[in-house]
């Protein structure tokens, strides 16, 4: 039996190690690659999207095994970096330069203004942005993710009262953020989080993610019941989550682009 002295020098740190390390691709592509310590990690695991590729560790893995498994994986690379190669659409924000904005679904034409205060508002034939001269890159951004929070919460709040009969409560509150992987989740305090990515998308399936979450007020799982809740108040799941997949990589990158979050 190992003695207190070995257990302590032997014992797995809690704290993740970050660092970055350049793997040359198949096509002479230099690629920075995020490497990652975890104590929690069971294996070594590849992944990558809007942020860029990341190598997840074991904590007792060593680092030449995370290069060959890099090496290994190069083809595999290149394939998911096309996938995730910013589309025609994808562009940031610039002030007087990007023609449009992606909201519920479409590319709503942009109008650039100059104005005292930094607002964006939507009106019929599009939508108006009013800046300073000098708005800082900082301003803009801040203003852009408050105008997307103010029309996502316009659409929750169209859409929540029609689901909240038959639960056992509501929603203690409801928040939105931009998030890595997740559309939506739901706090044991019955605080609701949805993706500001979302109101980009088309309304069905932003409305789905919502419904999705309010069924965990009555089934705190992924169990045939829960789906049963979903399928009742939202008969076409299926089609959203099939959306999903296809576009909700896109739907991401795209905010952060727009947001200067890259």
């Amino acid at each position: 039996m190992p003695s207190l002295l070995q257990r302590l020098i032997t014992r797995t740190p809690r704290s993740v190690e970050r660092d970055t390390v350049t793997l040359l691709l198949e096509d002479g592509r230099a690629l920075d690659v995020q490497r990652v310590r975890d104590p929690r990690a069971k294996r070594l695991k590849l992944s990558i999207d809007e942020r860029g590729a990341r190598l997840t560790l074991p904590w007792r893995a060593s680092l030449v095994s995370g290069d060959r498994f890099l090496q290994q994986h190069r083809g595999w690379l290149a394939e998911q970096l096309a996938r995730h190669a910013p589309s025609d659409d994808d562009v940031a924000f610039v002030p007087g330069v990007t023609p449009h904005l992606p909201l519920r679904g479409e590319d709503v034409p942009l109008h650039w203004h100059e104005g005292r205060f930094a607002r964006i508002e939507r009106q019929e034939d599009g939508i108006h942005v009013h800046l300073p001269a000098r708005a800082s890159d900082a301003t803009l951004r801040r203003t852009l993710r408050a105008f997307y929070e103010a029309e996502a919460r316009a659409d929750i709040g169209r859409w929540l009262p029609a689901y909240l009969a038959g639960l056992p409560r509501a929603p203690r509150q409801i928040r939105l953020k931009v998030m890595s992987s997740q559309w939506g989740s739901l706090a044991p305090d019955a605080t609701l989080t949805l993706d500001l990515a979302l109101v980009l998308g088309r309304p069905s399936a932003f409305e789905y993610v919502l419904v999705h979450e309010l069924c965990h007020l009555l089934q705190a799982n992924h169990s045939p019941a829960f789906w049963a809740e979903v399928e009742t108040r939202f008969p076409a799941w299926r089609d959203e989550r099939q959306w999903f997949h296809a576009e909700g990589r896109r739907l991401k990158a795209r905010l952060r682009r727009l947001l200067d979050m890259r």
